[in-house]
C-alpha cells in the first residue's frame, strides 16, 4: 500500500488512500482555481488523474465509502467555493479519455474528457452533421452528458446514442439515451456515474452545409456572448417560457457589481471576474441577481452553473439572501 501526502493548510482532516496499483496521478490540496475559467476557488483535498478507465475503476473500487468523491471536466461551467472541495476531485485527462472514432452507419464514439468543440470538428472531418451546436458550448463532453448541454435549438440527447460510465464503487455501466432520463440541462442519472464515454449518432452531409451551420454558431457567440472574460457562461437556467436575461435586466442587474465580480454588460445572463473576484464574490453576485429576480417578477431563477465546495468558515451565501 501506498498513500497520498497527508492534506494540509486547506481545513480538511488527513487522508490517506490506497494507491497501490493505481497508474493515474494523485495530487494533495492541489490548487483548482487555475483550471476554471472563473479562476477562482480554494484548493481539491486530493486531485486524481486516472490513466484510463481501468485505473479509475480499480481506484474507485478501493476508495473508503465515507470519502467523497467530485467530477470536475475543463470548468467552464464550474465555480468552486473558496474553501476549497474536501475528499477526492477527478479529473479525466485527454490522454486517457480524449479519443475519438467514426463507427459504421454515421456513429462517432468519443471520450469524455474531449471538448465539446473538438467533437464538432471530428464531425466535421468524418463528414457527419448534426454536432454543429457543441462548437458553440465551451464545456466538455463529460459535462455535457451530465446537464444535457445544448445550444442553437439542440442538446446532446438528440444525438446520444449512449453513455459508458463507472459508478463509485468501480463497477461499469453502459447507459442508452433513454435511461439518462434527460430534461433540460439536467439528467436523472445516478450522481455516483463517472461518465467515461459516449457514442453519438450523426448525419451524412456536405462539408459546406456543415461549415455554415457551425460559422452561424461562432457568430452568434461572437455577437451576443463575452466570451473573452473570466467567466463560466450561462449562470442560470431560463425558466418554463421565459428567458433569464430578460428577467435579469428587468430586475436592474445588467452591469451590477460585488466585489471583483460582475454581471455582464454583453449578456446579463453571465457572472465576470473582472480580476479579483472570489468564489463568494461570484456566488453572492449571483444570489443577488436572483432575490432581485424573485422581488421583481415572482420567478425563482435556477443556478445552471455548478457551484462546488465549501465556503470559508462565516462566509457561506445563503439561497436567493435568505428570502
Amino acid at each position: 500500500m501506498s498513500a497520498a501526502p497527508a492534506i494540509s493548510g486547506a481545513g480538511f482532516p488527513p487522508l490517506a488512500l490506497d494507491l497501490d496499483g493505481v497508474r493515474g496521478r494523485v495530487t494533495a490540496n492541489a490548487p483548482l482555481a487555475p483550471i476554471t475559467w472563473f479562476r477562482v476557488g480554494g484548493p481539491a483535498q486530493a486531485f486524481f488523474q486516472p490513466a484510463d478507465e481501468d485505473d479509475l475503476a480499480l481506484f474507485l473500487e478501493r476508495l473508503p465509502a465515507e470519502i467523497p468523491v467530485t467530477v470536475v471536466g475543463v470548468g467552464s461551467n464550474l465555480l468552486v467555493r473558496d474553501g476549497g472541495i474536501p475528499g477526492v476531485v477527478v479529473r479525466l485527462s485527454a490522454k486517457g479519455f480524449g479519443a475519438a472514432t467514426v463507427e459504421a452507419g454515421g456513429r462517432i464514439r468519443v471520450g469524455a474528457a474531449l471538448p465539446d468543440k473538438r467533437v464538432a470538428a471530428f464531425a466535421l472531418e468524418a463528414g457527419l452533421a448534426g454536432f454543429a451546436f457543441y462548437h458553440g458550448i465551451p464545456g466538455g463532453i463529460g459535462g455535457a452528458l451530465r446537464m444535457n448541454a445544448g445550444a442553437n435549438g439542440f442538446e446532446t440527447r438528440d444525438r446520444l446514442i449512449e453513455v459508458r460510465a463507472v459508478d463509485r464503487q468501480g463497477r461499469r455501466h453502459i447507459l442508452p439515451n433513454a435511461a439518462m432520463g434527460y430534461s433540460y440541462r439536467d439528467c436523472d442519472a445516478p450522481d455516483d456515474l463517472i461518465f467515461t464515454e459516449a457514442l453519438y449518432q450523426g448525419e451524412p452531409a456536405e462539408r459546406a452545409a456543415i461549415e455554415a451551420v457551425m460559422a452561424e454558431v461562432e457568430a452568434h457567440r461572437e455577437r451576443a456572448q463575452p466570451i473573452r472574460e473570466k467567466t463560466g457562461g450561462s449562470t442560470f437556467k431560463n425558466p418554463e417560457g421565459g428567458k433569464a436575461w430578460q428577467l435579469i435586466d428587468a430586475a436592474g442587474c445588467r452591469g451590477l457589481v460585488i466585489g471583483g465580480a460582475q454581471v455582464s454588460e454583453m449578456h446579463c445572463n453571465f457572472l465576470l471576474n473582472t480580476g479579483d473576484a472570489t468564489g463568494r464574490d461570484l456566488e453572492l453576485l449571483g444570489e443577488t441577481v436572483r432575490a432581485r429576480v424573485l422581488a421583481t417578477s415572482g420567478v425563482r431563477l435556477e443556478w445552471e452553473i455548478k457551484r462546488l465546495g465549501v465556503a470559508r468558515p462565516g462566509e457561506a451565501v445563503e439561497p436567493f439572501l435568505g428570502a
